[in-house]
């Protein structure tokens, strides 16, 4: 791992926000059989006119007005299309409950909202975990799952996104990824006490602030609310990675090969096994997690001399070519 993929990882936290895109509050009310109406959140951004749009996913312990959702919101609406930055269960600590790697049966209801009800295409654009999501979501659809939201989705991209729910958390769980891990706990965290005010949890707060690795997470909170059996059960049953092959829809992987928390090794064995005809995979080369240097390109060229003092256009411009890229595969 060179020192540039610690740096691009790291050095956009130290920015500031890029103004978010003009948007308005979003609020849908999903069934949940075990907790009855449970309420979604997010920020909709409306292109007038707009026959597309692009429905974004956070990554862990993110929120719809991270750093990079409002980037590829704004790419969005500069392309013609509407954007909709969904907040996953939970991350608007608001407390409604909290979300999964795999958790998809909220989206149906959002591809099928009013609000989106209008557009000919919804494309999907998930960073990091959220990518995860969207991943999943778009290969039960191409399985025959999810009945009509299946029919307007258009073209899917994952930024940074893990594959292998297991391999990811091995990852995350190295000593070397202890500042990216304490960082990702701190939002989990916040969302887990937010929730535990309302209702009851399966893990005092007190207990919960005491867990450092992913895997105990995923093993004493995540697992007991969703009906896993423990963390290797939910590994199993929620990963993308088996179904990758029930992609019907044109996808894309935008890899960064010196990730620390989503690192090539945990990526590649899972690619070199998987054969999905719809996926298309660009690594990215200098890069880090969800941190891209200026003038980058998803053929992973580009000038990378420049410092971290870039424009805001300079910033946005790999999103804009993904951005560019859902809209001409699905075309």
């Amino acid at each position: 791992m060179s020192i540039a993929g610690h740096y691009w990882t790291v050095a956009p936290r130290f920015q500031p926000l890029p103004p978010a895109p003009p948007s308005r509050d979003w609020e849908l009310t999903v069934p949940d059989s075990e907790l009855g109406p449970v309420r979604l959140t997010g920020q909709l951004s409306e292109q007038p006119e707009a026959r597309e749009a692009v429905l974004l996913f956070h990554g862990i312990s993110g929120c719809a007005d991270s750093r990079y959702a409002r980037l590829g919101a704004a790419s969005a609406l500069a392309a013609g299309m509407s954007a909709l930055r969904l907040n996953l269960r939970g991350s608007d600590r608001k407390g409604e409950d909290y979300y999964h790697a795999g958790l998809t049966c909220d989206l149906p209801a959002v591809l099928s909202c009013h609000e989106l009800a209008g557009y000919e295409r919804i494309h999907l654009l998930g960073y990091s975990l959220g990518g995860h999501v969207a991943l999943r979501f778009a290969a039960e659809c191409g399985d025959g799952r999810h009945g009509a939201a299946a029919d307007r989705l258009g073209a899917v991209a994952a930024v940074c996104s893990p594959l292998d729910l297991k391999a990811g958390q091995l990852a995350i769980d190295r000593p070397v990824a202890a500042l990216y891990r304490r960082y990702a706990f701190r939002g989990l965290k916040e969302i887990y006490a937010a929730v535990a005010e309302r209702r009851e949890v399966p893990l005092p707060v007190t207990e919960a602030r005491k867990i450092v690795r992913l895997y105990d997470w995923d093993e004493r909170v995540v697992a007991p609310r969703w009906g896993f059996t423990g963390a290797d059960d939910y590994y199993a049953r929620a990963s993308a990675a088996p179904l990758l092959p029930k992609l019907a829809v044109p996808t894309l992987l935008v890899a960064a090969e010196e990730d620390p928390m989503v690192p090539a090794s945990v990526l590649q064995p899972v690619l070199a096994d998987t054969t999905a005809p719809a996926l298309t995979v660009r690594w990215l080369a200098g890069a880090g997690h969800l941190g891209f240097p200026p003038g980058l390109t998803l053929d992973g060229d580009g000038d990378r001399r420049r410092g971290s003092g870039m424009s805001e256009a300079e910033e946005a411009d790999l999103d804009a070519q993904i951005v560019a890229w859902l809209r001409d595969a699905a075309a």
